[in-house]
Order: C-alpha cells, then structure tokens, then sequence
C-alpha cells in the first residue's frame, strides 16, 4: 500500500478570509462542551436569543413539505418570485422589473457567491467598502478577483467617500459594492451618498451590487434608499432574504433582483443562469416561505420602534459603550451590529484577533475583530445587539472592566 500523498487545502483559498466563524469560535466551542457558559455576539442569529419565526412563515412551510420534495425551477418556486417582484412594487422609484429577472437563493451568501462567478475573470477588480461584510471579499478573491477596499469615514457616520471611490477605479474594476444599511457599522446611507456611488457607477460602466439585506431593519426615522432607486438605467443586483428581518436565519432563504438595462450583459446574465442550474434548485420549503413573509404583517417594525425590543437592546448597547473610557461609537441607524472604536491613545491594541480571544478566555464573551471586516487597524470590534437588553447592558459593563486592566 503506498503512503498517502499529503493533501493541503487549495490555493485559491490563500486569502479567503471569515473571522466571524474564526479560531476564536472554536474556543468557544471547545469552552462550551466543557459546561461553561458563552455569550455569542459574534453572528447575527435571532434564534439564540429567542426571537420566534413569525407564525404565518412556519405554517407555510409546514403545509408546502408534503408537496415540497421535488425540484424546482433553477431560479426558484414562481409564486415566491412573483412575491419578490411585488415587494419592490410598493418602493418608490423601484425600477420595473420581472419574475424572469429574480433568482432565489439558499441565503443570499450563495447568491453573491454565484454572481461574482460569473462575472470575474482573473485580476478583475471589485469596489467594495472597509469595513465589510467579509463574504464580499471573500468570494472577490475565491473567483479569481481583486478586492479594492474604498474606506468609508467613521467621522462622518460612516458614509463611504465618494470621491475616493472614484479614485480607485481602474481599466479592470467590473463592479461596485454598496453594502446599506452596512454591516459591521450600522450606517444607513444618506441619498445623497447612494446617488452619487450610482453616478460613479454609470460614468464608468460599472455593475451595481446592492447588498440590502438590512433595509427594513431602520432606527429612529432612518431612511433607506435603495441602489436601484438612483440607478433606473443601470444594471443593478439587489441582495436581500428573510434572515434578518424576519428571522428565521436557518432557513437559508434569500433572493436576487436584476434591474436595468440587460442588452450588454447577456453573457454575464446567462452566466448566472449556467450556475444557478448547477445547483439544481434552491432549498424548496424555504421558498415557500417568501411569499408568506413578504405578504403578511411586517412585525419587524414593531420590534425597531423606540421601545421595541430591537431598538432597546441596541441603545443600552451603544450608551453603554460610549461610557467606557477611551470607546467611542457611531449610533446606527440601521441592522443589528455596533462597531466601536478603542482609542489608541488609551487602548494600545497591537492585535484585535488576539483581543477578541483574551476577551472570551477572561469574560466568556465572543465577539469579532474589526480586521476581520477588512478594516486596516486593530482598533474596532464588532457586536451583535441581539440578547436582550438586560444582557446586553450586562455584556457591555464586562467588557468595559476587561479594557480598564488589558494590556498587550
């Protein structure tokens, strides 16, 4: 018998990055099978901190699984698309657009994987903002892409420069990221902003990627303008799912929305089409429940309103930041994730991997690096708003006395 041949992982893999799923989990994990008790601010999952699906979503569901056990179409179940396309209807200035044009997914992470696919050829470069949602540069760099991170600026509540985006185009950048309201930061784009990244776009033929996955999940009078709103003659991809708003992450349930004109992409188009039919279908009781959710009672206002529980845990959370020494935070305006800030002058932090994992050894707490967003410094983390408030203020205080004695 000859010896194995060692096996590494793919090379392709060498700057795929997911902190959020990181090292530090696996200790958290490893901690937990030992008895001990962690808090998990690490991901957005409702369902850990005892969110219930909406009703009418789990009774659709239940009735469609007898009837479910087949394939679908590649692009999705028809009634779920239609309600897709009857969403946008009601948005303001949502440009036309049909059931043909909409792709169902398991979760829109799959979906963003399969456009970037097929559109990226080896050193294509895509725009896409620091900090990020990590999967956008992830998945740049697993199809051969190049990721070009334009900075949005903390102190002007996280908005994106535009003008430094402009900067960074090149004859081989493909595509702009807009990623609204943001995740890590909370920010919610004023429109001036998102019609100004949809003119960038258009003076240089860009395509549009509208990751909009938050875009009901607003505070305190917070406007949402979508991409697609200031760019009715452009190619636009909406992302967008019932993860977040309606909480039912394990279903694995988003969608794609392709807006404007299509004349000039065919290939790119049919691109998605070839790979969205290599995976057969998505999840078929998923999609039953897109209709159920996007044509019932949106309950997540209720939970975003001042009182509402969304809201509560969300400014305990970020007034309790901003009382820690040397930790400042931009208030959100949208999503479920506070991003602050540690003063270097305060908080020496030469590794915020390193910081994230001494915080769940000493407190139990989980949370992730700012770097793991593509932010260039080891000077911000991320939190989920999810627990309670009671938790959250609790989790918040800790925090607070872990910083007063850390050292690196």
């Amino acid at each position: 018998m000859s010896p194995s041949r060692p096996l590494d992982q793919s090379s392709k893999l060498k700057n795929v990055l997911y902190e959020i799923r990181g090292k530090a989990v696996t200790e958290a994990a490893r901690l937990e099978a030992e008895g001990q008790r962690v808090l998990w601010l690490n991901t957005g999952n409702p369902a850990e901190f005892d969110f219930e699906a909406p009703y009418q979503i789990v009774g659709d569901m239940i009735a469609s699984i007898p009837h479910a056990h087949g394939y679908s179409d590649s692009r999705g179940i028809l009634p779920a698309r239609r309600a897709v396309v009857t969403r946008y209807e009601t948005v303001p200035g949502f440009p036309r657009f049909d059931v043909d044009d909409v792709y169902l997914g398991n979760g829109v992470s799959e979906l963003i994987t399969i456009v970037l696919q097929a559109l990226l050829d080896e050193g294509d470069e895509v725009l896409i903002p620091a900090p990020d949602y990590p999967l956008w540069t992830a998945m740049t760099s697993l199809a051969g892409g190049t990721p070009v991170h334009y900075r949005c600026d903390e102190q002007n509540g996280w908005e994106p420069d535009t003008e430094l985006v402009a900067s960074l185009i090149t004859p081989r950048t493909k595509a702009l990221v807009v990623i609204n309201p943001n995740n890590p930061t909370g920010a919610v784009y004023s429109e001036q902003t998102v019609r100004r990244l949809a003119e960038i776009a258009a003076e240089h033929g860009l395509l549009l990627l509208a990751d909009e996955i938050y875009d009901r999940i607003l505070y305190d009078g917070a406007t949402h303008t979508p991409v697609a709103t200031m760019a009715p003659d452009q190619l636009v991809i909406t992302f967008n799912g019932l993860s977040k708003t309606y909480r039912v992450a394990g279903y694995r349930s988003g969608w794609m929305a392709i807006t404007g004109p299509k004349a000039h992409a065919q290939g790119f188009l049919e691109g998605i089409y070839l790979l969205a039919s290599t995976r057969l279908c998505p999840n078929v009781p998923a999609q039953h429940a897109v209709q159920a959710a996007l044509n019932g009672v949106q309950t997540i206002d209720e939970l975003t309103a001042p009182g509402g529980r969304l809201h509560e845990q969300m400014r305990v959370a970020w007034e309790g930041l901003n009382a820690i020494p040397g930790v400042s935070c931009h208030r959100p305006g949208g999503a479920l994730y506070l991003f602050p800030r540690l003063d270097p002058e305060v908080h020496e932090i030469h590794d915020d991997s390193r910081l994230v994992y001494d915080l769940l050894v000493s407190e139990r707490i989980l949370v992730v690096s700012g770097t793991g967003f593509n932010w260039p410094h080891p000077d911000h983390l991320r939190l989920v708003t999810l627990p309670e408030a009671r938790v959250m203020g609790e989790a918040v205080e800790r925090l607070g006395n872990f910083l007063a004695s850390y050292r690196q």
